[in-house]
């Protein structure tokens, strides 16, 4: 199996210092749209779209007013998912399945752009997301990138099985044993994880159960101001949300447990386990890791 690390277009927040931690002398930070392509044995899986190709030609169609100001995505084509497998010399078709941690505008805008691939989430993501229930909702949840709705598959939050004290989890039909859904409820109500079997590890993407890398400091946990209040802002169930970052630091401390876990959203994250500046697409080979300040 191998594992390729995506950056599908960063964001651009109000708040510089205060909300990504590392941005000097400007009112706008930098965020990801933290991806993976997994090449299996026998197939090609995505894990979260980031945002699509509809997103970059027709942002104002596609995307709220307010996130736009908020979040000021930085909308370039080569950054898109589809146009990154393309530039690793496959054919995005053979993507045949994505595995989607929830419907926020920012993870699921690329969804369109893989028409034929089954998309598997859980099914209280499909029901809130679908329900449009509040203001913040209609401006979170996209029913413009939604046109392959027909192709997704969801999963209870009950039945399934444990992994590393976490509940439900799921595999995945036709995507094989090694990559697992699973339940981080509390950001969205029907978020979830992925975990992915590695040869003598797990590389767990918590996708927006936490946002900032200091999260998972066991001894002193702590957050920037922009990303704590963005978090509080975005939360459906506050308590199952610190309740599952607190379950995700407790992970290292599991005996004979060997998991990486990383967030969707934080640059350093990214930079590390890619080897490569968030500001460039993926490319074939090694990579000099590239470094920014802490």
């Amino acid at each position: 199996m191998r594992i390729h690390h995506l950056n599908c277009v960063s964001g651009c927040p109000l708040g510089g210092l205060l909300m990504d931690g590392f941005t000097k002398g400007s009112l706008r930070g930098r965020l990801t749209s933290h991806c993976l392509l997994v090449e299996t044995a026998d197939t090609l899986v995505l894990v979260d779209t980031g945002y699509g190709l509809r997103d970059v030609a027709e942002p104002r169609a596609r995307l709220s007013a307010f996130f736009r100001f908020l979040i000021k995505p930085e909308l370039r084509e080569e950054m898109t998912a589809i146009r990154q497998i393309e530039r690793l010399g496959f054919d995005p078709k053979e993507v045949r399945h994505i595995v989607l941690s929830h419907l926020d505008f920012d993870h699921a805008g690329g969804l369109d752009d893989f028409p034929r691939a089954t998309v598997h989430l859980l099914g209280e993501e499909v029901d809130s997301a679908t329900a449009q229930r509040t203001p913040l909702d209609r401006m979170r949840y996209r029913p413009q990138q939604w046109h392959t709705r027909s192709m997704w598959r969801s999963y209870p939050l009950t039945g399934g099985m444990d992994w590393l004290g976490f509940h439900g989890v799921h595999e995945l039909p036709g995507v094989g044993p090694d990559v697992l859904l699973v339940p981080l409820i509390g950001h969205t109500l029907g978020h979830a994880g992925v975990a992915i079997r590695r040869a003598d590890d797990w590389l767990f993407y918590a996708a927006d159960a936490y946002f900032y890398h200091a999260e998972m400091d066991a001894a002193h946990p702590r957050c920037t101001p922009g990303l704590r209040f963005y978090q509080t802002l975005m939360e459906k169930d506050r308590q199952k949300r610190l309740g599952n970052q607190r379950r995700l630091r407790e992970l290292p401390r599991i005996p004979g447990a060997r998991v990486t876990v990383f967030c969707a959203h934080d640059v350093r994250e990214f930079e590390q386990l890619a080897g490569h500046s968030h500001r460039e697409p993926a490319a074939l080979g090694p990579r000099a890791a590239y470094q920014i300040d802490s």
